[in-house]
């Protein structure tokens, strides 16, 4: 199945992608900055956490003086009780494209979401739909058992998908499980091979040296400790209405700072919160590694945001 989104928007937008702490927003502020002259840019999100309204420090979310210097779309644009999908994410990328073009403008994709960016890619499987009963009963189930053993659960039924998921990806080991529950067939038997199709360009951030983009990560998070995570956390807690079941609060950083608030103690949560992310980042690069199309910016190499924009200068003339 080829993705008529991806076909549709190849030649209309830029793309700029790269695991967490890379750089990745000063990058598209400064590309936005450096093709106004040409052709004014609107940003859109691809990040699955800036979506949810209320959660700004632990998802570093753009500041009201970073959103102010260009357009930024798919921010808080749901409720932490909500849930934001891929085919959503497709959808309202489609329909955005559309819109910021029709408006004489470049559309620029920023994120680290790499599923929505592989959706928007090469389109989406048509899977069974959410099954509010199962995923209770799953949520049921890892309370008791917690999410390791679930996933050697899923290993047996799925040995494909269990392979590319840690144990304590709760979020995708719950869908595998409820697919395979609802379907009988293993989440993998979904992913077909599909035609190649153009793409957008992606430009990719990514560090040669592993230990700078740790060396960031726990700089970061530390800086959000600084900044009041801790009282953003406690009182989304406090609403009544968010469970760390949900998707908004399995976000990294806000389940293990709920997790220590539980516990009532905060001592090592700089740790577990950078290691957690860490993590993510490790994930990140490798679905960026899968996209063949990238072209690479060592993020930790010298100048990066220049050399970024300079791509992206250059890209853009490419484009329609």
């Amino acid at each position: 199945m080829t993705s008529p989104s991806a076909a549709s928007i190849a030649s209309r937008c830029l793309c700029l992608a790269g695991p967490t702490a890379s750089g990745k927003t000063a990058a598209a502020l400064a590309i936005a900055a450096a093709l106004a002259p040409r052709r004014p840019v609107e940003i859109v999100s691809v990040d699955s956490a800036l979506v949810y309204r209320g959660m700004d420090i632990g998802t570093a979310k753009p500041t009201a003086a970073e959103r102010a210097q260009a357009p930024h779309h798919l921010i808080d644009i749901i409720e932490p009780t909500g849930a934001y999908s891929a085919a959503r994410f497709v959808a309202d990328t489609h329909r955005l494209v559309d819109e910021i073009t029709a408006r004489g403008a470049l559309p620029l994709l920023v994120g680290g979401t790499m599923l929505y960016f592989k959706a928007l890619f090469d389109g989406l499987d048509e899977m069974p739909a959410s099954d509010p009963a199962v995923r209770a009963a799953l949520d049921a189930d890892a309370a008791e058992r917690g999410w390791p053993a679930l996933h050697a659960e899923l290993a047996t039924v799925d040995p494909v998908t269990a392979q590319r998921l840690p144990p304590t990806d709760a979020q995708r080991i719950q869908r595998a499980l409820e697919v395979y529950r609802v379907s009988g067939r293993p989440l993998s038997s979904f992913h077909r091979e599909r035609e190649a199709v153009d793409t957008p360009p992606l430009i990719s951030l990514e560090p040669v040296d592993r230990a700078w983009l740790h060396r960031r990560i726990g700089e970061r998070f530390a800086l959000m400790l600084h900044d009041g995570l801790v009282d953003e956390v406690a009182g989304l807690r406090d609403r009544g209405d968010l469970t760390l079941a949900m998707p908004s609060m399995r976000c990294v950083g806000y389940r293990q700072t709920w997790e220590a608030l539980d516990r009532g103690d905060l001592s090592d949560l700089q740790e577990l919160g950078a290691a957690a992310t860490r993590q993510l980042a490790k994930r990140q690069v490798t679905w960026l590694r899968s996209m063949p199309q990238r072209q690479v910016i060592d993020c930790d190499g010298p100048d990066a945001t220049g050399r970024a924009v300079a791509l992206a200068v250059r890209l853009a003339e490419t484009l329609a």
